[in-house]
């Protein structure tokens, strides 16, 4: 037994001394800075948000408990005619009892120019007051271009051009492994 516990106290010390440190993965890293503007409309025929998918269990006004989903617009700029870059696609859950706390993942699908084909993933809680205060959730990850992505991302209301649409802006702060670098 004394063999197996050594081996393993062995192992252990030698996966904590061969991952990188913070340092040296900033290091291997490229900083990408990416603004996009999320374009969301509440009704009609070409609304692009489907909330309450469920009815909170506590009933009256509560947000607890109900699932919503999104597919917006992702464009280059605020207004509507500016270039569509792809869809900021997103699955959310109402998960405070006292108030309007949401829980979301949110994948950003580039489908032009040239991120084509990659897509980010940004997760965390958001509570929206529409104060101008920005929400921050985690950037947990990407495919293609943004494989193995890290970061964070601020969002902010920028503009209600009717009482059924809203435009935000997100400012992505994203870290990529360098070629090479990935492990």
């Amino acid at each position: 037994m004394a063999f197996s516990s050594s081996l393993q106290l062995a192992l252990l010390v030698a996966l904590v001394l061969s991952t990188p440190a913070p340092a040296a993965l900033a290091a291997g890293s490229k900083a990408t800075r990416i603004r996009l503007y999320i374009h969301e409309r509440f009704e009609g025929a070409n609304a692009t948000v489907a909330s309450p998918l469920l009815r909170s269990p506590l009933g009256g006004n509560a947000t607890f408990g109900e699932p919503g989903v999104i597919d917006d617009e992702l464009r280059a700029g605020p207004h509507p005619g500016s270039d569509l870059v792809g869809r900021f696609q997103d699955f959310f859950v109402g998960t405070d009892r006292a108030g309007s706390s949401y829980l979301s993942t949110a994948t950003l699908v580039f489908t032009t120019g040239e991120r084509r084909g990659s897509t980010l993933t940004v997760q965390g809680q958001y509570h929206f007051d529409f104060d101008g205060a920005p929400v921050e959730r985690a950037v947990v990850g990407g495919t293609g271009e943004f494989r193995m992505a890290r970061g964070y991302s601020a969002m902010k209301v920028v503009s209600a051009p009717t009482p059924e649409t809203v435009v935000f802006r997100i400012d992505l702060f994203v870290l990529l492994p360098r070629p090479g670098h990935y492990f």
